[in-house]
Formats: structure tokens, C-alpha cells, sequence
């Protein structure tokens, strides 16, 4: 992500969230749409019965300081992913680094941080959970590549869930999969189920609106 004047969020800074929108959206970002790490998604999205979104086939170009990319695909595609209550982000490993697609929409989450008018939408980031969906040639992912997912979601105030990998040295099985990709749906449903419970006891409350 860009440098920013403004702080991180941290507990003790961060707003108690407004309310989280049901549902889950994921974001592949591969250089191929169906290759082991769209399929690896695909089987999961197929259970949790969520909608993938191909970030490669998007026009979202590089984070600008002067914020002249603005007619691209981004913000409305952001706009759209505020709409959820969970994000998974899906990319392979790349040299021990997430995608370019990627790391292009992570920087330009930072709209939302710059821009004046994008601020309040920006918060809406702020408790929302985070998935991380990933293929690589090794048995668990590098660490650098974890880091930049956590790092990120922690400074946006949002809640790490937890991550789905799978070592795809020699392609993506399916059979040899399939144990991870459910566990990773049951744990994405954990914890959406926990979040309609806590809702639940929320209006509850005396004076709860």
C-alpha cells in the first residue's frame, strides 16, 4: 500500500462498526482465469455460493497520488465489495508476492483513504472479516505473502479470518484438494453464522436500534 500521512487504525482508534452486510464476494486476481488457483477458488465459491470476481479482467490501473485514474473499473467495483460482509482475496504466489492485479487493488484501496468524498465508504472496511485464498509450489504459503494480506487488513480495521492453501507443484487436484477447500467453506460459514448470532443479541439489547 502507498505511504499515507494518516495512522494506521488500531484498537484503540477504531470505530465500533455500524453494522455488517450479509454475504460473502471474492476477488481472484491470477494471470489466467482457470488456471489452480481460479479452480482451487471456484470449487470453494461453488460452496459457499458466492460470486467470484476476475480482478484480471477489470481496468484498474496503477495507484496515482493525483488520483487521475479515477473513470477506471475500481471504484465501482469497491462500492460494490462494501456491500459484503466478507472479502476473500484469491492470488497465487508470485515470487513470494501477491499478483500484480493484486497488489494494484490492494495500493488502490488507498482512494478510499485520500479522497474526501470516499472517506465515509472507506470505514465501511472497518469490521468486516477477510479470507485469503492461495496456490503456491510449497507446502504452506511464504510468509511475505501472508504479511501483505494481515498487515493490510489489520491497517483497515478488518478482521483476518484466515486462509485456504494449496500446493499446486503439480497442478491443482481436485481429490487431493478437496479436504482444505472444505475446510476453509466451513470456516468462512463459522464465521458469517457468528456474525448473525452477534447481530442477533445486538437488537436485543435495551435501546439497541
Amino acid at each position: 500500500m502507498p505511504p499515507r500521512r494518516q495512522a494506521p487504525v488500531t484498537a484503540a482508534r477504531r470505530d465500533k462498526p455500524s453494522g455488517r452486510a450479509p454475504g460473502a464476494i471474492a476477488l481472484l486476481a491470477s494471470s489466467r482465469r482457470n488456471g489452480n488457483t481460479g479452480r482451487f477458488l471456484d470449487r470453494i465459491a461453488s460452496g459457499l455460493g458466492v460470486e467470484v470476481v476476475d480482478l484480471a479482467s477489470k481496468r484498474i490501473s496503477a495507484y496515482d497520488y493525483e488520483h487521475g485514474n479515477r473513470g477506471d473499473d475500481f471504484e465501482p467495483l469497491m462500492k460494490r465489495v462494501l456491500g459484503f460482509g466478507q472479502v476473500i482475496f484469491a492470488s497465487p504466489v508470485y515470487w513470494y508476492a501477491v499478483s500484480s492485479p493484486m497488489k494494484a487493488f490492494l495500493d488502490r484501496i488507498t482512494d478510499f483513504l485520500d479522497l474526501p468524498e470516499l472517506l465515509a465508504d472507506g470505514r465501511r472496511l472497518r469490521g468486516k472479516s477477510a479470507f485469503v485464498v492461495a496456490t503456491s509450489i510449497y507446502e504452506e504459503a511464504p510468509k511475505p505473502f501472508v504479511d501483505a494480506f494481515t498487515d493490510t487488513f489489520a491497517y483497515l480495521g478488518m478482521r483476518y479470518g484466515g486462509m485456504a492453501h494449496a500446493n499446486c507443484a503439480d497442478g491443482y487436484d481436485p481429490a487431493r484438494h478437496e479436504a482444505e477447500a472444505e475446510r476453509f467453506v466451513r470456516l468462512v460459514k463459522g464465521d458469517a453464522a457468528r456474525h448473525r448470532r452477534s447481530a442477533t443479541r445486538d437488537r436485543r439489547e435495551p435501546g439497541s436500534s
